[in-house]
């Protein structure tokens, strides 16, 4: 295989990205390697599809965290996209930034251009939003960002009206002016169809004569000569193939698989890769340390009135939201099933909200869980859910290999639940879920508690029943996290590995800390910035 100028380790979110940006100027010839295959599915392409790849491993990693003493010792469920576009090709769509001030404190602890007033530049690049071009957005960039109002179910209104007579404001955009209270998510999907980093950016640039992209292609090492990174080692068709980068090797496999290429490659804790006979490139103790996700757990409500289970838990209200979507690429199945929520603050005194809710116009409380989890069978009465997670959780857990093997899924320590604030914010969550669920109009159509139900009040039964409920809602974060220190960080602000040359991360597992929602789009962002700055560190980059 010849030199390129650049080698990028995973087509999901952030690598879609950046083999767009790399090879646009002509310039630098680029090798996207992706463990998994084609996007071109049905089930990826229609927005409600992601509750099939959500347990198709022709799609997913299917990966499992290890038990979890803080949770009950239940082992959770983790999927990952492995396939183009990775993640952002099985998630919910839902289009949220994060607040302004997470990106603050991304500056303050010492990355330098991390701030909101820095990066906010690179979110407006990457949108074409519904809104149109403004302070806060904008339009013209590769993804497309939707306005669901027209579509979303009538219980969602509901929902946010009785947020409104409790005192949360209505926001009509997470991402605009007011990033506080409730209202419709906006989503990534462009006339009925998914949009996705492979459909948004890889697509466009695929015709490109400077872009490789190889599919169904395992990276098992990065390659060195001394301390710099030369290439890249990975399996395709059965065969060990080496790849050679003239300029960077930039990972951009994920939180979970960049910190563990990192370690068979050399670079990790000394101890740990002694014990698994992997040589040292560099002692590099942060790596897969320091994860981070959103923990979330769901209350059911009984409806009075219908919900979407009623248009599709039956096979006939299947087919006819099959055939509006096929006629027209409207209707339930054209969106994610995620339509509203809010991000809210549990107590008096915090400056910036500190819950995010979810609101769901449909519910699963019958279905299987986990691997078995089926999101296209809601349950066959009229039902609806709400959830709720901590924006800004300070448990941590660990992403660490289990040998030297590269094909062994590495060893997903989550400690979901660990830290005082978490616990207290559990308990703060609940009772907003209750509160809320208890004013009209939304208590008007509720005929009761499903789950956990009207037994579970006091402070120790609604612990329990977290421990015994929660699971991840797939943030995972800040296994490579960037910063100053090379032993308490992996990456510096310009998303260089410590200790090496040419070699970087950009994915979400950079993070330094989880953002307050969804992480797919400060992702992109991390990406769109993160190509302005490998262009920058070209050599010759002016020529």
């Amino acid at each position: 295989m010849p030199d390129f100028d650049y080698l990028i380790v995973g087509a999901g979110t952030a690598g879609c990205v950046l083999a767009n940006r790399l090879t646009a100027n002509g310039r630098f010839s680029v090798l996207l390697i992706e463990a998994g295959g084609s996007d071109r599915s049905l089930w990826i392409s229609v927005p409600i599809g992601y509750g099939r790849t959500f347990t198709d491993p022709r799609f997913n990693w299917m990966y499992e965290a290890e038990p979890d003493p803080t949770l009950a010792n239940r082992v959770a469920f983790w999927p990952r996209g492995k396939v183009l576009g990775g993640s952002s090709s099985i998630n919910a769509m839902v289009y949220v930034r994060g607040q302004p001030a997470d990106f603050d404190e991304w500056r303050t602890a010492g990355n330098a251009g991390w701030g909101w007033s820095e990066v906010l530049p690179y979110f407006r690049k990457l949108e074409d939003h519904a809104a149109g071009a403004s302070e806060f957005h904008g339009a013209g960039g590769p993804v497309q960002v939707s306005d669901v109002s027209g579509g979303a179910h009538p219980l969602c209104e509901t929902f946010i009206a009785t947020c409104a007579g409790l005192g949360y404001p209505r926001t009509l955009d997470f991402n605009g002016s007011v990033t506080e209270g409730a209202g419709l998510w906006h989503v990534t999907v462009r006339n009925g169809r998914r949009v996705s980093a492979a459909t948004a950016y890889l697509r466009p640039a695929a015709p490109r004569p400077n872009l490789t992209v190889r599919t169904r292609a395992r990276a098992v090492r990065i390659l060195f000569q001394g301390l710099r990174a030369t290439g890249i080692e990975y399996l395709a068709d059965g065969k060990r193939t080496q790849a050679h980068a003239r300029r960077e090797v930039i990972l951009s496999a994920g939180a979970i698989n960049s910190p563990q290429l990192l370690e068979l490659s050399g670079i990790g804790e000394a101890g740990l890769l002694q014990r698994h006979g992997i040589a040292l490139v560099a002692d590099a103790p942060a790596v897969g340390n320091g994860l981070q996700d959103h923990l979330a757990v769901s209350y059911f409500y009984k409806s009075k009135v219908p919900t979407l289970n009623d248009e599709l838990a039956p096979l006939a209200g299947k087919i006819r939201a099959a055939l509006r979507y096929g006629l027209f690429r409207t209707g339930p199945l054209a969106m994610s099933v995620n339509q509203a929520g809010a991000f809210l603050r549990g107590r008096a005194g915090l400056q910036r909200p500190n819950l995010h809710i979810y609101f769901n116009p449909a519910s699963y409380a019958t279905t299987l869980v986990g691997k078995g989890r089926r999101l296209l069978n809601p349950d066959p009465y009229s039902a609806f859910l709400m959830s709720f997670n901590s924006c800004r959780p300070t448990s941590r857990g660990s992403i660490h290999i289990r040998s030297a093997d590269p094909l062994a899924p590495p060893a997903i320590v989550p400690n979901g639940l660990t830290s005082a604030q978490d616990i207290a914010e559990v308990y703060e969550g609940a009772a907003l879920l209750r509160r809320i669920a208890s004013a009209p109009p939304l208590s008007d159509v509720i005929e009761s508690e499903l789950t956990p139900g009207a037994a579970v009040t006091r402070d120790e039964q609604v612990l329990e029943d977290f421990r015994l409920r929660a699971g991840s809602v797939f943030h995972a974060c800040s296994t490579c996290a960037m910063g100053v220190d090379p032993r308490r960080s992996v990456v510096t602000p310009r998303l260089a590995v410590h200790g090496v040359r040419a070699l970087r991360v950009v994915d979400a597992s950079v993070f330094p800390t989880v953002t307050s929602g969804n992480t797919n789009t400060p992702t992109l962002m991390v990406a769109e910035k993160a190509a302005e700055l490998i262009l920058q560190d070209a050599p010759n980059a002016a020529e």
